[in-house]
């Protein structure tokens, strides 16, 4: 679907803006953001969590990351932000801290410890729909 504005009319930036949504959502598939209290944004999307091999490698904040810990990695999110994860295929959530960048795959929202992939039911699966809520 292309849309051309009218000879000497420019789209205004609402207008792009509105349309990248769409476009993302309906036509792409891609991970779904909304408001939520306080300004945070909510995000539904796929979930995956860190191999095993990472464990007592370096993170991205400098932390080290144990695969014991609730942590998780987040392409934006400040890091020391808690945000609530929750399974939508089973109700279960956790709350885990933003200690590292990624996930570095298309389609993924974040990645997540084992101890909190475990919690969340989809080490056997490997992935899971998930919301993820900044508290």
């Amino acid at each position: 679907m292309t849309i051309i504005p009218a000879p000497g009319r420019r789209m205004g930036r609402p207008a792009v803006l509105f349309l990248a949504a769409f476009a993302c959502t309906a036509v792409l598939g891609c991970a779904a953001t909304r408001p939520a209290p306080g300004g945070a944004r909510v995000e539904i999307g796929v979930a995956s969590y860190y191999s095993a091999r990472f464990h007592r490698g370096t993170t991205a904040s400098g932390e080290t990351y144990s695969k014991y810990a609730m942590t998780a990695a987040h392409p934006k999110l400040p890091f020391g932000t808690k945000v609530r994860v929750t399974n939508l295929d089973n109700g279960r959530s956790v709350v885990v801290k933003i200690n590292d960048r990624g996930p570095f795959v298309k389609g993924r929202i974040i990645d997540l410890s084992y101890a909190a992939a475990r919690k969340l039911g989809m080490v056997r699966a490997g992935t899971a729909k998930v919301r993820v809520e900044p508290l």
